[in-house]
């Protein structure tokens, strides 16, 4: 899912700690396997350093679709220095392969720093990823409360499979993939620091979490979510709890105190270290932290057209729509966020540093179909205890932090430009029946989109999982390759005959595939300059010329920041873009349609959301048509 940029770095993706299985909550089941949790992770493989003239030559060769030839050969000759033998890369190669030998995974911790705890600008749009969920039918708070109690018991039915260890492995091209990010996104949350944040992880604890927080009208409440024998409550008895919940705040003159974790992070680590001086303020602060996960119940947001309802649920789920809709109603540092608005809009955002994007839509997918089951029956009513409303004391201090957040998230909020589009002609369904990749096919309209756009190619971020390697993240897939690039350029070439332009369309998607495989194998270039770069910190007294060059600022400027997310669900995830004249892009390909979240900024005049969500789509069918007519020609 995912990608921010911090010292040419992406933040959509990062690490907390090894973990060890949580503690049950209830009693084992017959199915757990003990151990099987840290078993597994120990088998996987560590995360291997690529050879160094490897990451040097296709450094080069990701630099030829988008720098010129002068700024190019300036590179070649500080690569070449770099790598001399007994030279700076050669040592900071070794010292990178010592750490390597003594870690289990010699990026994570600093990918976890680098990527998200030193990253200082706000969660909200440049860092947390929203899913937005198909429309519910119900249009009231009935509906609203009905739905919630179902979907609460479904994560926590999900949460007996990650506590008795009967979840099962995933795989990838036939290896099993590391499953320490499911152990990392329950009762886990992002702590403020006024230079770096921390991640803290409950389910560790000694006596883990047995509640949820719930907000409604900005107002928090713990909810414990299991009885005394140790049984997780039903849906029924959830939604008794949930009601009560509702009817008690109900005035809406409650202060918005969620917003602040909406600000800046040095700000809100100030503020953040102000509040939690009070005894009151430290106790219910703590209480959100501590919990699973928090569900936030929302207003309805401002109707709008069938066709734009997708794309006005993406900024409820990225942003809750500003100061005077929904973006007090959340605690945006909480790892996962269900929401569940009045109106049947529905999704998740979730913060970025314990997991990626795919084991998240594992959960969601797990949740909505366990919401589609039939009526749970009736369950003898036990009383139950009272929610507990969370309070806060709020000074003149924390008053004139919370109008200065609300101020600054109604400026994100304009400035944030997204559509959501279903692109309905097809799906996976044709690339396929080309024998081509349905991610590489998509990832080359992209590149023929933005170049009719802007006549040149772009640095493109694709998340790649690594998660074949022990506590692997991510990688970067190069999108813009001289492949991709010889394919955007003849395509509207009327010199091009229609063969020749099928045979780039294809090298294009072929390279791309082979870019995928290297990545996924621990081979790409990205995370392996990362590290020499950071070894080089730590080693060195100044930077090694390779990273103080203008390519290498080229490099990493993103101004295609992509993720395929795929989900059973038909849903689409979205994300603000990593710079400020860039886009993100997010994508779900389904057999015979694909959902698009695109995003830019609206400060940028050159970019627009909706102009490459047209080109994307316009890209996407001439491309169905030059294999089309091509193959008619054949026949």
């Amino acid at each position: 899912m995912e990608i921010r940029q911090h010292s040419q770095i992406h933040p959509l993706k990062a690490k907390v700690g090894m973990a060890k299985p949580s503690c049950l909550v209830k009693p084992v089941s017959w199915t757990k396997i003990p151990g099987r949790y840290l078993a597994h992770q120990e088998s996987l493989p560590k995360l291997p350093v690529p050879p160094l003239k490897q990451t040097c030559d296709r450094y080069l060769a990701a630099l030829e679709p988008i720098v010129d030839a002068e700024m190019l050969n300036h590179t070649c000759r500080l690569v070449e220095e770099f790598q001399l033998p007994g030279g700076v890369g050669a040592r900071l190669q070794k010292s990178l392969e010592r750490r390597a030998s003594t870690l289990e995974n010699w990026l994570s911790d600093w990918w976890l720093k680098t990527a998200y705890l030193d990253y200082r600008l706000p969660v909200v749009v440049h860092s947390s990823p929203g899913v937005v969920l198909p429309r519910l039918q119900f249009n009231d708070r009935h509906g609203q409360i009905r739905y919630a109690a179902k979907l609460i018991a479904g994560v926590l039915d999900f949460k007996t499979m990650i506590d008795n260890e009967t979840l099962p492995v995933e795989y990838l091209g036939g290896k099993p993939l590391c499953m320490n990010q499911y152990y990392q996104v329950l009762s886990s949350c992002r702590i403020p620091g006024t230079e770096r944040d921390s991640v803290v992880n409950h389910a560790l604890s000694k006596r883990p979490p047995t509640h949820i927080t719930v907000v409604h009208n900005f107002q928090f409440f713990v909810l414990d979510v299991y009885n005394s024998d140790g049984t997780p409550l039903t849906a029924d008895q959830l939604y008794i709890q949930l009601e009560r919940i509702w009817n008690s705040s109900l005035q809406t003159n409650e202060e918005p105190i969620g917003i602040l974790t909406s600000s800046h992070r040095n700000n809100w680590g100030k503020a953040y270290a102000n509040l939690i001086k009070d005894r009151t303020n430290n106790a219910s602060v703590q209480a959100i932290q501590k919990s699973i996960f928090t569900v936030c119940l929302d207003a309805p947001m401002p109707r709008v057209s069938d066709e734009m309802y997708p794309t006005r649920a993406a900024v409820q789920m990225l942003h809750g729509g500003g100061s005077r809709w929904n973006s007090g109603n959340r605690w945006f540092d909480k790892t996962l966020q269900f929401i569940v608005g009045e109106d049947g809009t529905c999704g998740v955002i979730y913060e970025h540093a314990p997991a990626e994007g795919p084991p998240i839509v594992a959960l969601i997918d797990h949740v909505v179909e366990y919401t589609k089951k039939s009526e749970m029956i009736r369950t003898p009513m036990v009383p139950l205890p009272m929610p507990k409303k969370l309070h806060f004391n709020i000074t003149p201090e924390i008053k004139s932090n919370i109008e200065e957040a609300k101020k600054n998230m109604n400026i994100m909020v304009h400035d944030l430009d997204v559509r959501v589009i279903v692109f309905s002609h097809f799906g996976k369904n044709v690339p396929k029946s080309h024998k081509m990749s349905p991610d590489a096919f998509i990832q080359v309209a992209l590149q023929l989109a933005y170049y009719r756009l802007y006549k040149r190619c772009c640095a493109t971020y694709e998340s790649a999982s690594l998660r074949m390697f022990k506590l692997g993240r991510t990688d970067t897939i190069r999108s813009a390759s001289i492949d991709s690039a010889n394919f955007v350029r003849a395509m509207d070439d009327p010199a091009k005959q229609n063969q020749e332009k099928v045979t780039l369309l294809e090298k294009a998607v072929k390279a791309h595939r082979a870019y995928t495989d290297m990545a996924i194998h621990g081979q790409a270039i990205d995370r392996h300059l990362l590290g020499l770069k950071l070894q080089a910190v730590e080693d060195l007294s100044a930077l090694p010329e390779i990273f103080m060059d203008p390519s290498y600022a080229t490099a990493n400027h993103y101004n295609l920041s992509t993720s395929q997310v795929p989900a059973k669900t038909d849903c689409v995830m979205c994300f603000g873009p990593v710079v400020s004249d860039g886009y993100g892009v997010c994508y779900n390909p389904m057999e015979k349609h694909i959902n698009f979240a695109v995003s830019a900024f609206n400060s940028c005049a050159d970019t627009s959301a909706t102009r490459l969500a047209h080109a994307l789509e316009d890209a996407l069918l001439d491309m169905k048509s030059l294999l089309d007519q091509t193959l008619k020609s054949k026949l």
